[in-house]
């Protein structure tokens, strides 16, 4: 694989040949996980550098109905910025008593005017998404396939996404313009109150690949804004992520102790961070997501930016930020062929991994699992997920 430092790669050699990970699990001054996991959240939470202010949630349900065996409830609550949260709550039908409750975690896939839609299968669904599904998930919405095997699953939109994604109109017309993707299809999607038909795939792509042009490249200008102003993508991200655990835990009927996370790609970086930084979450599964700091910094600079921190990797490999989850169950799905990760960077994290639960003293904690094709999260994939899920949930 080609890296993207040109003349300059030595420079990143160099530095990431030097690094020496005080704050993994593996130095050796590190023996007892309580008090290493207590450091190194603190250490890390400096870097995040984002504290979310408390707000109520003043939760409002828009929608509620049955469907396949599931009781949906579209739902949204309030954010100290920006626009509310939207997510989709599922149960079992019929389900009494308290049920283990797992956080799906949507993905990023270059596509930001939806969100939770992309793993749930909800009335009305847009029918982009089972081309979607089709391609990334073995044709399932498996959010919604896991809460009918008996858990209660809420699914909500992250910073930047769906619900919570910038309006057009709230951006200076010169900003859009500099864009220049009002060519051909004109302003039509610039207004709000002209909303794209989708009735077909095929009514639907103008208007989202508008959208999701200018998403994608605004990314580098949040980014900035947000490095400039102290605070980074990744800290913002894990606030709207440990909020949305704040309102699956505030079900009724959700057993708290059991409450898990998972996701693909973007929903696999998300679940590294959540697992590694709140206590709640007992059960992870990270599909699609992980490698270490040096094949980052060498192959994949361009990778998306809820990912960077600045200064981890003087303090920790990106693997060593997944064992924070200590003593509790850790799974990686990893695809051979995944076009975004080195095979090198994919087996080393797993030897890392494997060498730092096997420190702690429980080596059955963790569980890496290797399997055929691209960047994906198959029906193959999710059958292994789910047991897992079952066997520590249930």
């Amino acid at each position: 694989m080609q890296q993207l430092m040109g003349q300059y790669y030595e420079l990143l050699h160099d530095v990431t040949s030097k690094q020496k990970f005080p704050l993994s699990f593996l130095a050796n001054e590190h023996s007892n996980v309580e008090e290493w996991q207590r450091t190194a959240r603190a250490e890390v939470k400096k870097l995040l550098a984002y504290e979310s202010p408390q707000t109520p949630f003043d939760t409002q349900v828009y929608d509620e109905y049955e469907k396949d065996g599931l009781l949906y409830q579209h739902v949204s609550y309030a954010q100290p910025f920006g626009p509310r949260t939207g997510g989709i709550l599922m149960r079992p039908v019929g389900a009494t008593g308290k049920l283990p409750g797992i956080l799906g975690l949507h993905d990023h896939g270059g596509f930001k005017y939806y969100g939770k839609e992309k793993i749930t299968s909800p009335k009305d669904a847009p029918p982009l998404f089972k081309h979607s599904q089709a391609h990334y998930y073995g044709g399932r919405a498996w959010a919604s396939e896991l809460a009918l095997r008996g858990y209660i699953v809420f699914v909500p939109d992250l910073f930047m996404w769906g619900s919570r994604k910038i309006h057009l109109n709230d951006l200076p017309e010169w900003y859009v313009k500099r864009f220049d993707i009002v060519s051909g299809g004109g302003p039509y999607w610039l207004n709000e109150e002209v909303k794209p038909s989708f009735d077909s795939l095929e009514d639907s792509l103008p208007y989202l690949s508008a959208y999701n042009n200018m998403a994608s490249q605004m990314e580098d200008d949040i980014a900035k804004a947000l490095f400039e102003a102290g605070t980074t993508w990744p800290g913002v991200m894990l606030a709207d992520d440990i909020r949305a655990l704040d309102f699956l835990a505030s079900q009724p009927d959700v057993d708290t102790d059991n409450i898990g996370c998972g996701g693909l790609s973007g929903g696999g970086c998300r679940t590294v961070f959540l697992a590694a930084m709140d206590e709640r979450i007992k059960c992870s599964v990270c599909v699609g997501f992980m490698s270490t700091s040096e094949e980052f910094a060498k192959y994949k600079v361009f990778h998306m930016w809820m990912m960077f921190v600045p200064g981890l990797t003087n303090l920790m490999d990106f693997s060593d930020l997944y064992s924070m989850h200590g003593k509790k169950p850790t799974m990686v799905l990893y695809d051979e062929d995944d076009e975004l990760f080195t095979p090198k960077g994919q087996y080393d994290s797993n030897d890392r991994l494997t060498k730092i639960y096997e420190k702690m003293g429980v080596p059955e904690m963790y569980r890496g699992h290797f399997f055929p094709g691209p960047h994906k999260y198959d029906v193959e994939m999710q059958e292994v997920a789910f047991a897992f899920y079952d066997e520590w949930l249930k």
